[in-house]
């Protein structure tokens, strides 16, 4: 697939949407819009904080979003209620544009409790399976640990769109509810591992200088990948 047809835009919550919103600023979110651009079609990945913002961003482009991806479940990532602030997501795409919501199955159950979004206009995924934007090919890693369902998305196989999976120095917290430290090494260190070093890291916060690195390079450089085993990973991540 020739690079100039994958279309990627990377867009902070509180610098390039939801510029007023002091949260957003705070939580320094990435929602990611990936598509075609010979088809003129584009999925949004989190979509979160200010949704008409998200599809001006992608109408400024020459694109239509078909569909939505969600890492995980958290309201920073799909909306909902964050610690009685609130933040829009899902149910705001929902009221513009009549698209399809794809989610890990495992995950299916806590977006529909955290966003109130009828599982009816969810379509679950297992790890493995690959949504279509386009000739784009988004193929879905179940990567657990930091909640259950949690999913990263590799992009034409050179972009890895990580949630809260991976940063680019650290990794998700697994002190939340179905937070799982084993499950986010095995996610680490087996389901990522077959991850090419060439592909771009497109975390789901911005936490370090670098907003995008190779996966050679995070691996080298990124604590999460410091722990020499198992243990050694738990004591550095653990919950306790």
């Amino acid at each position: 697939m020739s690079d100039e047809r994958l279309y990627i835009r990377q867009l902070l919550a509180g610098r390039d949407i939801a510029d007023e919103d002091p949260i957003a600023v705070q939580m320094r979110n990435f929602v990611y819009l990936v598509g075609d651009r010979q088809s003129g079609q584009a999925v949004v990945v989190d979509p979160a904080w200010d949704v008409a913002g998200v599809l001006a961003a992608a109408e400024s482009d020459g694109m239509r979003v078909v569909g939505a991806l969600a890492t995980h479940h958290h309201p920073d990532h799909v909306g909902g209620s964050l610690m009685g602030h609130p933040v829009q997501g899902l149910i705001a795409l929902g009221e513009r544009a009549d698209v399809p919501i794809h989610v890990q199955r495992t995950e299916s159950p806590w977006v529909t409790r955290g966003t109130d979004v009828a599982p009816s206009q969810l379509v679950e995924h297992d790890s493995g399976d690959v949504v279509k934007v386009g000739e784009i090919s988004i193929e879905l890693l179940h990567t657990p640990g930091h909640t259950p369902g949690s999913q990263c998305f590799l992009v034409e196989n050179s972009h890895l769109v990580s949630g809260d999976t991976l940063f680019i120095d650290g990794c998700g917290r697994t002190d939340l509810p179905g937070g799982d430290v084993e499950a986010l090494y095995d996610s680490l260190h087996r389901v990522l591992a077959g991850v090419p070093d060439h592909a771009q890291v497109l975390p789901g916060h911005l936490y370090s200088p670098q907003a995008a690195a190779p996966l050679e390079q995070v691996r080298e450089r990124n604590v999460a990948y410091r722990a020499s085993s198992l243990e050694q990973f738990v004591e550095m991540f653990g919950a306790g």
